[in-house]
């Protein structure tokens, strides 16, 4: 690998690795995005009234041991089963989970 390989590589890692200290995520769109695809199957705010009984509520997903918003931003863009696959970018991803998280107060 050459020198400017190294850098170029090393500068993208940096980058990928601080992008969440650069755009806080946007607690609102994470609540219109959680409204749109996520209440069909999960219950995504208090005054919701039903969702399936196959997909925990927000407020239980909140409250999981160990769970912060980078892991359960991973967790939305990767396939899995009896999730529908969204296409959310990162950013939609960040603004999600930062909604889901405020559901487990």
């Amino acid at each position: 690998m050459t020198r400017t390989t190294a850098v170029l590589l090393s500068m993208t890692l940096f980058a990928v690795a601080t992008q969440p200290a650069w755009a806080a995520a946007d607690i609102e769109h994470g609540q219109t995005l959680a409204e749109r695809w996520c209440a069909s199957c999960h219950v995504v705010a208090p005054g919701q009234q039903h969702g399936s009984t196959q997909a925990p509520p927000f407020s239980e997903v909140a409250k999981e041991p160990g769970l912060d918003a980078g892991k359960l931003a991973l967790f939305l863009l990767l396939p899995h089963p009896r999730m529908p696959d969204m296409n959310l970018s990162r950013n939609e991803a960040a603004d999600l989970a930062a909604y889901i998280l405020t559901q487990g107060k």
